[in-house]
Formats: structure tokens, C-alpha cells, sequence
């Protein structure tokens, strides 16, 4: 029987894009790159978010591409944020049809209509990228949010940065941590994600995940369950000190379910923990699969 040290370790590998993944994403995020550069003059693309600072989880969706737009766009930056998104959702329904693409409040979505197995295999196949257009405003961003009718400040090269310090200062294995507990966030048993945008869970793991990687897996998730439950309801600003609280997404309401939702994972932890100490380590791998879902491995 697989150890629990062992068990997490292949968790984590699966939850790694293999070498058929990355082709597919790179093909789907070059396609749609190609196709907004034919149709707005842009200074510079790139691909930003969870994804390029690897922290995404699987099945892989919602791949960001930023598209820093030209000077000679710069006309929408003087209008309503709804006008750009209107104007990139136009230009990409063009190739992929109204089914497949939707207005977010700071992206286009567009769906690539690919199926989930109950094991969330995707046959080595992305689900979705979004679009971001922005503006370069000086070392930073504005991209539009048509929630708040405003331009807004950021900055993923800063993001990318602290993920990367913080991965180090755990020893490599902040990111790996960070993609599990998103996989945790996405399982189909809760219905709704308990956080969302997932991106708060990165960024509380900034603050909650500290004092160094102590080398055992199920206490990392012990004491890290526990500690963003207890700190879900605090205000958590953006890590590049630009735009709006990450925590704004939620509202009060959101956040007891999702503080509900976070106890009881630390209590199935423990549970776990308890199992493995009696020796009873089938039983052990049952529950941490129950806890995050089909890609923790019981063999």
C-alpha cells in the first residue's frame, strides 16, 4: 500500500500539466492570441494568473491571456469598461459563436465544450482560456471591471513574484500545497466553490502558509484548513497593492458558508491523521480522498 507521504507526492504530480497538456494549451491560447491580434492592435500579449505562476489546478480552465493593447486603442480607456469587453466578446464570437463565449466583469471567457470524466480527466484537453484587455499605466496595468464601472489597477508580473518567493521560502513546495488546496476548493461535492475567485485562496496562502515547510503533508493541510477558516471573513488586498480587495468577491453570506465548509475539512484532516496513527492507513488514504476528490491516489 502506497505511504501517505508517497500518496500526496503522486497528488501532487497529477495535478502537474504532463507534456500532452501543455501542447493543447499552448495550441488553444496561441489560437486565440492570433486571433485578437488580427483584430485590435496589440503592444504585447502574454499569459498571466494561476497558470503561469503554476499554481493552477486541474481540470485546467480558465487560462489567462492579457492583452496589453496599443496606443492607438488607448480611445477605449477614455470609455466605459463595457465598451472593451463588448468589443473583444464581438470580435471573439466572431470565431467561436455566442454558445462558447461570455462576459466576465474583467475577461471574456471562451469555452472549448470539453467534457469532464468522474475521475476529472479531460483527455489532455484545456477547458477554457480568458481574455484580459488592459492598458500599460506606467509600471503597472488598468484592465476594465464593468462591476464597479471602473478602470482598475494591476499588476500579474508582481503577482508572479511573490508566488515565486513564497514557493522558495517553502522549501519548493508552496505551489504544489496551493494547487491541492484548490483542487479541494473545486470538488464537486461542495456544489458551489466554498472561495471564489480561487485566487483568494492563493493569496491567503501568501499570509497563512509560514514559518517554512515542516515535511509532513497532513499537518500543513491540518493547520492551514484551520487557519483560513478562521481568518476568511479578514480583508485581504491585492498582493500587488493596486487594485481592490481580492475578499470584495465575497460577501458575508459567502464567506460563513465558505467558513463552514473550512472547518469541516480541518476536522476531516484530523480524521485522517487519526486514522494513519491507528495503523489504519487504507482507511487513512479513503479519507483524504473523500477530501479533495478522484486525483488523490489510494495506490
Amino acid at each position: 500500500m502506497i505511504s501517505l507521504d508517497d500518496a500526496f507526492r503522486k497528488f501532487r504530480s497529477r495535478l502537474e500539466l504532463n507534456e500532452n497538456e501543455k501542447k493543447n494549451a499552448i495550441a488553444r491560447h496561441t489560437e486565440v492570441r492570433e486571433h485578437i491580434n488580427s483584430k485590435f492592435k496589440v503592444d504585447r500579449d502574454f499569459l498571466t494568473g494561476s497558470y503561469a505562476r503554476y499554481t493552477k489546478t486541474k481540470p485546467l480552465k480558465d487560462v489567462d491571456i492579457f492583452f496589453e493593447l496599443a496606443d492607438s486603442e488607448r480611445g477605449y480607456r477614455d470609455k466605459a469598461p463595457s465598451e472593451v469587453i463588448d468589443a473583444f466578446y464581438t470580435a471573439l464570437v466572431e470565431k467561436y459563436g455566442h454558445e462558447k463565449v461570455s462576459k466576465q466583469s474583467r475577461s471574456l471567457n471562451v469555452d472549448f465544450g470539453v467534457d469532464v470524466d468522474s475521475d476529472d480527466n479531460t483527455h489532455y484537453r484545456i477547458l477554457s482560456v480568458d481574455v484580459i484587455p488592459a492598458f500599460r499605466a506606467g509600471d503597472d496595468y488598468e484592465i476594465p471591471d464593468t462591476a464597479s464601472g471602473a478602470w482598475i489597477k494591476t499588476n500579474p508580473e508582481k503577482h508572479a513574484t511573490k508566488a515565486t518567493a513564497a514557493n522558495k521560502a517553502y522549501s519548493g513546495e508552496w505551489k504544489g500545497i496551493v494547487r491541492m488546496l484548490k483542487y479541494w476548493n473545486n470538488n464537486p461535492k461542495h456544489g458551489e466553490k466554498p472561495v471564489k475567485p480561487s485566487f483568494l485562496l492563493e493569496v491567503m496562502a501568501l499570509d497563512c502558509l509560514h514559518g517554512g515547510w515542516g515535511g509532513r503533508f497532513d499537518y500543513e493541510f491540518q493547520g492551514l484548513f484551520a487557519t483560513l477558516a478562521t481568518r476568511i471573513h479578514d480583508t485581504w488586498p491585492d498582493p500587488a497593492g493596486l487594485g481592490p480587495p481580492v475578499s470584495d468577491s465575497m460577501d458575508a453570506a459567502r464567506k460563513a458558508r465558505a467558513k463552514t465548509l473550512l472547518e469541516a475539512a480541518a476536522r476531516e484532516v484530523t480524521l485522517a491523521i487519526n486514522l494513519a496513527r491507528q495503523g489504519k492507513n487504507g482507511q487513512a488514504l479513503d479519507a483524504w480522498r473523500t477530501l479533495f476528490g478522484p486525483k488523490f491516489p489510494k495506490s
